[in-house]
């Protein structure tokens, strides 16, 4: 993977977005020419303006990225990447004729000829982006592309790991071998190959493995730090791995290889000496000041920009259902400060009239017909911009929570409490990775994804977010 900002990127994902990007603006080059030869019959004045050829890639790039075109669980999954792109290109396609509309107004004397360019373009780019992926699906999943990985361990850390090879996409890495660590002795669920203990009792068994299998990286996938009396010293193999290092293997604990595979903190092994001494967490002026900068500029042009939705929901609310527009409802912030979220109302006026606050339920009866579509499509979130522009939320950060569940869910979940080391956003890693949450375990899954955010926060990592937000809404998924 990539590491960029701290937030691991996969390869494949880079190499794929790249060779579509070349293709598409092949596509787009190709047709100018071919214009040219066809209609204008004279190849010598045609005019390719490449400025505008690798501008319009480039929103295509972001287009396909902001949908999630690039996200390993569709690029591997064929159905999915068919009726997605049926979706993607035509939003591809208006993306850059308002584009060209705005270079049009700057005195581009060529737009009306590139409208014609960018729809023959995406009619052509969607047949070739699906050979491409089918290819390039064949070639990623070719094991030699993968990186060989020996776990230390067959307990359920190692089952954990195991989990991440059973998906449709294979992981990023194949497991060599299982090597049986401490006092484990058979595995809880199918585990294969599994090693013995004489790669650890033996000095060098461990080194000679690892070069004959070609071993890129050894992860430390056991809760045990000591081995029985009786074996060769007690504790890790240090030496060993020691050796395997200054041979160039990778060697790496759990905790950081999850953290890598899975962008998340796996929070069923935590411990505070991990978080201590690992990369991340890094903040001072110049981020805060970046930061609130990014989250003035995006709200203020959202705002502008969403007038023609906000407008008439807060008529249709009010006219549908009585009550105000809009709901006031107190959240935690920054450090664990109270503060009134706003939101177009989607429930009825008494929704709580018992005064305890509940979770959210599939079918709630307490949701209005306008509600129900504000809620699926998010539009009852654009008005916590004005949070945004006040100060109390960013606009990328973990979904700040009711106090009551806050107070609950800090007494029963292990560092909930510390997603408040950052201001609350209107999107974030956990929204765009996980499901709607309505429960406690749901709690504690978007806690995985929201700590590894605050550990990895970067202006890139909000970029990512930002553009991936579309996908969350384009395509909804556990909304209540």
């Amino acid at each position: 993977m990539l590491r960029l900002f701290r937030h691991h990127i996969p390869f494949p994902a880079i190499a794929l977005a790249i060779v579509e990007s070349l293709f598409y603006f092949s596509i787009m080059y190709a047709l100018v020419v071919l214009r040219a030869v066809f209609w204008d019959h004279d190849i010598a004045d045609v005019r390719i303006d490449l400025w505008i050829l690798l501008t319009l890639t480039a929103v295509s790039f972001l287009v396909m990225a902001s949908v999630g075109m690039y996200n390993r669980d569709v690029f591997f999954h064929m159905g999915t990447v068919v009726s997605r792109g049926a979706v993607t290109y035509p939003i591809i396609f208006v993306a850059n004729s308002v584009l060209l509309f705005l270079f049009s107004l700057v005195g581009f004397d060529q737009a009306s000829l590139y409208y014609v360019i960018c729809l023959a373009g995406v009619i052509v780019a969607y047949p070739v982006t699906l050979l491409v992926r089918l290819t390039f699906v064949e070639v990623v999943n070719l094991e030699v592309f993968r990186r060989r990985v020996l776990v230390l361990g067959i307990g359920d850390l190692a089952i954990k790991i195991s989990g991440l090879t059973q998906t449709e996409d294979k992981g990023h890495f194949v497991v060599v071998a299982y090597v049986v660590f401490g006092s484990e002795t058979t595995p809880d669920e199918g585990l294969e190959p599994v090693l013995g203990n004489d790669l650890l009792d033996r000095r060098h068994a461990l080194a000679e493995y690892v070069v004959e299998q070609q071993i890129d990286e050894i992860v430390i996938a056991s809760r045990e730090r000591r081995r029985p009396e009786g074996r060769l010293g007690k504790g890790m193999p240090v030496w060993d791995l020691l050796e395997c290092k200054l041979l160039g293997t990778q060697v790496t604990d759990f905790d950081t290889f999850w953290e890598r595979e899975a962008a998340e903190i796996d929070l069923d092994v935590l411990q505070p000496g991990w978080l201590i001494f690992s990369d991340g967490f890094r903040i001072d002026w110049g981020r805060q000041m970046i930061k609130r900068t990014f989250d003035v500029a995006v709200s203020l042009a959202f705002l502008l920009f969403t007038l023609p939705i906000t407008l008439p929901t807060a008529l249709l609310v009010k006219l549908t259902s009585a009550g105000p527009v809009f709901y006031r409802q107190e959240r935690v912030g920054l450090d664990g400060q109270v503060f009134p979220v706003l939101k177009f109302r989607s429930m009825r006026e008494d929704a709580e009239k018992d005064g305890v606050p509940q979770w959210a339920k599939q079918d709630d009866d307490r949701i209005t017909l306008v509600g129900d579509f504000i809620r699926k499509t998010r539009i009852d979130e654009l008005p916590q911009v004005l949070n945004v522009l006040m100060g109390d939320m960013s606009f990328i950060g973990p979904r700040p929570e009711r106090p009551y569940f806050v107070e609950s869910l800090c007494e029963r979940i292990p560092y909930y409490n510390e997603r408040h080391r950052v201001k609350p956003g209107i999107s974030g890693w956990a929204q765009i990775n996980y499901p709607y949450g309505a429960s406690e375990e749901d709690a504690k899954r978007k806690l995985a994804y929201d700590l590894y955010y605050v550990k990895n926060r970067s202006l890139f990592l909000d970029f990512l977010i930002l553009i991936q937000t579309v996908r969350v809404v384009l395509w909804p998924e556990g909304v209540r």
